[in-house]
């Protein structure tokens, strides 16, 4: 087999394959051989069709899957004798393949760079500083009890917070538009589904009231024709609903998984996965942070464009996911463009590369407690843990993404003892949200 490399550019090389005739055709006339014992061909007897017939009758097509699985072949071989790591699958262009000539092909093909792990010293981080008090305990308690609530008709005027049921019609310059009216829609006040002012508006209309409301668009709003736009909405009010909470009973409480203990069992809890939590959404703010320093330190690592294709196509399967599994056969790409994708996958491409790399230079592994004790903790907002704890064991899959993020987590804490770490006092509803933040 002749093999030659050319460096195209950047990350991308260009691998010649020649293979030699022989073992082209030796290969051909071996599977001919083998599939002649079984061939039946009108005039000849099972088994005794020559080899010269069978080759008029198969030959090109068997040739060709030999040709497809020679190339493939080969061209393993090639990038293991050249010590080529390529990312991503290559592109073949077949130079030569005239039956009794040496087969000749290029491989384009990307590779994974050599990664150059750079100081990480010194670089800031702050660290979110927050407790779970009484208050948020409450207003948690206060928010599960309006979620299995009831909405109970009022005869009163609507408040910010009520649900109102509702006619609208909306014109521009007196004729009606497109997606501008509706007959029967509930609407709760103070919700922002709706273009600022028109709830404001409803506040303080009862049942059976009417009004009109002349409005704008924003500057910014999705529809194009309609931005900035004054318009007018004839509203009539159906209905007003007020949410009455839930009490806090039993029914609440087994509700949210507590089946025993009463109200006491039950704010333990609320308690105990606020704190949980609490302490997920600081660690997701410090490894943001971490993240963040680590791809700073190492902007000019180029990173292999067949790799970031691949994640784009992830991500945006992953976003259909959410919505219910796509069709096989549809174009995802047509209505989620790779744009929409492209800086969060090079991103996490970037990132993959490089936390690899210092996984390796800095000897880590996933240490079996750590794994443990990361499953138990997400098994104990299950019913029953144990079933979860075994069911992360049965599956190699999963059992290797909790690794991941052990290894992850122990890299996290390596790179932290050479940054300056501040600690940043806050609230507990502050603390979650920069944790959220650091997951969007």
């Amino acid at each position: 087999m002749q093999v030659s490399i050319e460096t195209t550019s950047g990350l991308e090389r260009r691998l010649t394959v020649g293979v030699p005739a022989a073992e082209v055709d030796s290969e051909v006339d071996s599977r001919l051989q083998k599939a002649a014992r079984n061939v039946r061909l009108p005039g000849f007897r099972p088994g005794k069709v020559p080899m010269k017939v069978m080759r008029q009758r198969f030959g090109a097509g068997v040739r060709q899957e030999v040709l497809g699985e020679v190339m493939s072949r080969s061209f393993q071989q090639a990038v293991i004798q050249e010590e080529l790591r390529p990312a991503g699958q290559p592109n073949i262009e077949p130079r030569n393949l005239e039956p009794g000539q040496d087969l000749e092909y290029v491989a384009t093909f990307e590779v994974f760079p050599e990664v150059q792990v750079a100081e990480m010293k010194g670089f800031a981080v702050s660290r979110p500083v927050a407790e779970v008090g009484d208050a948020d305990v409450e207003n948690i308690i206060e928010v599960f009890r309006k979620q299995q609530g009831s909405w109970d008709e009022v005869e009163r005027a609507a408040e910010t917070g009520d649900r109102v049921n509702i006619d609208y019609t909306g014109t521009r310059d007196g004729e009606p538009f497109e997606g501008g009216s509706a007959e029967g829609s509930d609407l709760e006040l103070g919700s922002g589904r709706m273009i600022p002012g028109f709830e404001d508006g409803i506040v303080g209309m009862q049942a059976g009231d009417e009004k009109t409301l002349e409005l704008s668009f924003p500057e910014d709003y999705h529809n194009e024709e309609l931005r900035g736009a004054a318009v007018s909405f004839a509203v009539k009010v159906n209905s007003v609903k007020a949410l009455t909470p839930a009490p806090l009973d039993e029914e609440l409480f087994r509700t949210y998984g507590v089946e025993e203990g009463g109200e006491e069992q039950f704010r333990k809890e609320v308690a105990e996965n606020m704190n949980r939590e609490l302490k997920n959404a600081v660690q997701n703010r410090v490894k943001q942070q971490v993240m963040d320093a680590v791809l700073a330190a190492h902007e000019s690592l180029e990173v292999p464009r067949a790799l970031i294709a691949q994640e784009v196509d992830a991500l945006r399967r992953q976003m259909f996911q959410q919505f219910g599994q796509a069709p096989q056969d549809l174009d995802l790409s047509s209505l989620l463009p790779d744009e929409m994708f492209a800086e969060n996958a090079e991103r996490r491409v970037r990132l993959g590369l490089l936390l690899a790399e210092m996984i390796r230079q800095y000897e880590l592994k996933a240490d079996a407690d750590q794994v443990r004790e990361t499953i138990e903790e997400l098994a104990s907002t299950y019913q029953d843990p144990e079933e979860v704890i075994n069911w992360y064991y049965s599956n190699q899959d999963q059992l290797s993404a909790v690794e991941s993020r052990v290894l992850e987590d122990s890299l996290v804490e390596r790179l932290l003892q050479d940054a300056e770490v501040t600690e940043e006092p806050c609230s507990y509803q502050e603390a979650i949200s920069q944790g959220q933040q650091a997951q969007a």
